[in-house]
């Protein structure tokens, strides 16, 4: 060893391990004083580099000045070295693999002593997977009545309406107003424009103080309304308020449903009677729901599963799940256009009403990942594939271009996952204990 070079101690370290729950771990770390000494003396080295003081040359600092000026900056830096060091060297060491960083507590640091601390993680428990064959859950059968056929067609009818233009009077309830129009919240609040917007007077979806407005308007008339929003209104960013519009009629309309016949269902591509395209809609309408019931008796297992299931979910996942909720909420809101901070919500509360879901989730994960490893189950690069191809074509775009965009966000591991979860969803209910109701 050369002469003034600093002693290299072979464990200049004690650790403690301790299994504080069956998931929330610990090490308790103690770093010997010379250690910390060597630390101190390197960083004070560097600040002095770096500091330019009054009455003291660039780089002249003498370490004195540097300890008693900046020691707590320098005490912290100190620490931080080294609890990013030496923690994550044990944890390597010792195989262990925290759900998120390690949480340090209790530190004390100081010159010429001993530094000591603690770091507090979780792990991922040991699970005693229940047995998940023959888990029990109630089927119902698919069934598509004639009236949900019959509102199916209306819904297509509507689609292909045809809008015929009105001349010669004023605008009336049932017809359809082609609108320019601009608002502004009496409160002072943003307001907007939108322009042709084809309005039916007196539809159900409008405000009563709306239809009001437009009876009686003749085309290129403008006219001012306020329409006033009842305080359970489900738009909840005007629930309460009161809005300024400005109306200009450009056009009146009605509305042309198409004849239900043979010529409509073959209007639309596929069907050459009346009588084909209603087989057609039944037989999409009964997909759908056996789509449904599908994920209802899924649903169920897992809920069995968790239920006879007993370990201890790590914070960590629960607190991760909470917090992915609260953002789902805070995007969808986004989505519609609502800013989620004038709503009158709050969102800590929110996000700790959604515990008791995070909870199940968090352990539904644990158990399918478990059942996953123990069955040899994973995504398979073709299944992977083709739901990105599936994915393409719903947007139109290459499979390709698709693909890359998911895997630079990340997306590409989360396809795969819940490709992996689907898999053993399927495994429950092939071995389920099925009952019809």
């Amino acid at each position: 060893m050369a002469q003034g070079a600093p002693l290299l101690l072979e464990r200049p370290l004690k650790v403690e391990y301790a299994e504080e729950t069956t998931v929330r771990k610990s090490l308790s770390f103690e770093i010997e004083a010379e250690v910390v000494d060597r630390e101190i003396e390197a960083r004070v080295r560097e600040y002095a580099r770096k500091l330019k003081l009054p009455g003291f040359r660039p780089g002249k600092v003498p370490a004195d000045v540097v300890k008693q000026r900046f020691k707590t900056q320098l005490l912290e830096d100190v620490a931080e070295a080294l609890v990013n060091k030496v923690v994550f060297e044990e944890l390597e060491g010792r195989g262990l693999r925290p759900l998120a960083n390690p949480k340090v507590t209790d530190l004390k640091i100081d010159e010429s002593r001993p530094m000591t601390f603690r770091a507090v993680f979780e792990t991922l428990p040991i699970v005693e997977v229940p047995d998940y064959r023959g888990l029990p859950a109630r089927l119902r059968s698919p069934k598509v009545s004639d009236e949900e056929v019959d509102q199916e067609l209306q819904r297509l009818r509507e689609e292909a309406a045809r809008y015929d233009p009105i001349e010669g009077r004023a605008l009336e309830a049932g017809d359809f107003a082609l609108l320019d129009l601009a608002w502004r919240p009496l409160d002072g609040g943003k307001g907007g424009r939108d322009e042709n917007a084809l309005v039916e007077v007196g539809g159900e979806a409008n405000h009563p103080q709306l239809k009001e407005a437009l009876v009686g308007m003749n085309v290129g008339e403008t006219r001012q309304a306020r329409l006033d929003y009842a305080a359970d209104n489900p738009a909840t960013h005007l629930a309460g308020k009161s809005v300024d519009y400005t109306l200009t009629l450009k056009a009146m309309k009605t509305r042309v449903l198409p004849a239900l016949d043979d010529e409509f269902a073959k209007d639309l591509g596929d069907w050459d009677s009346l009588a084909a395209l209603r087989q057609g809609i039944r037989e999409r309408l009964r997909a759908a729901e056996e789509r449904k019931i599908d994920r209802e008796v899924k649903n169920a297992l897992l809920g069995a599963l968790i239920q006879r299931a007993s370990f201890e979910v790590p914070e960590s996942l629960v607190e991760r799940n909470m917090t992915a909720r609260t953002e789902g909420a805070l995007r969808g809101l986004a989505y519609q256009g609502v800013d989620p901070s004038k709503i009158g919500v709050d969102w800590r509360e929110y996000r700790e009403s959604q515990r008791e879901a995070a909870v199940g989730a968090a352990k539904a994960d644990i158990l399918l990942d478990e059942i996953a490893r123990r069955e040899g189950i994973d995504a398979l690069p073709a299944e992977i594939e083709a739901e990105v191809g599936r994915y393409a074509a719903r947007l139109r775009k290459t499979a390709e271009s698709v693909r890359a965009r998911m895997e630079k966000e990340g997306e590409l591991a989360e396809l795969a996952l819940r490709i992996r979860e689907d898999k053993v969803l399927d495994l429950l209910k092939a071995n389920a204990r099925l009952e019809n109701e």
